[in-house]
């Protein structure tokens, strides 16, 4: 399993975001998967990437929280969660994507 997270520096959501998979993926018994950064510079490198926001979870490549109608391009995403929009996915989201 690959888990990736492309964000840029302008977030402030993107550590959050890094470590609810790290807790997800311990609670999953998988602490031997690695969370690897990307990080978005430019529009360019957005627009080539798809990215929809930061933070952005990938896993084996593919976004599970991916809203297709989001624009792609260096803005901040927000994440629906049982407690409402937030600025990452719960640990428990990413626990039911992980596991």
């Amino acid at each position: 399993m690959r888990v990736e997270l492309p964000y840029f520096d302008g977030c402030p959501n993107w550590q959050l975001a890094d470590q609810r998979p790290r807790d997800a993926l311990i609670q999953a018994g998988r602490d031997d998967v690695r969370v690897e950064h990307r990080r978005v510079t430019t529009p360019e490198q957005a627009q080539a990437a798809g990215f929809r926001g930061s933070p952005t979870v990938l896993v084996d490549g593919r976004d599970p929280f991916a809203d297709q109608d989001a624009p792609v391009g260096l803005s901040c995403r927000v994440f629906r969660t049982e407690a409402g929009l937030a600025g990452a996915p719960t640990v428990e989201q990413l626990f039911r994507v992980l596991s």
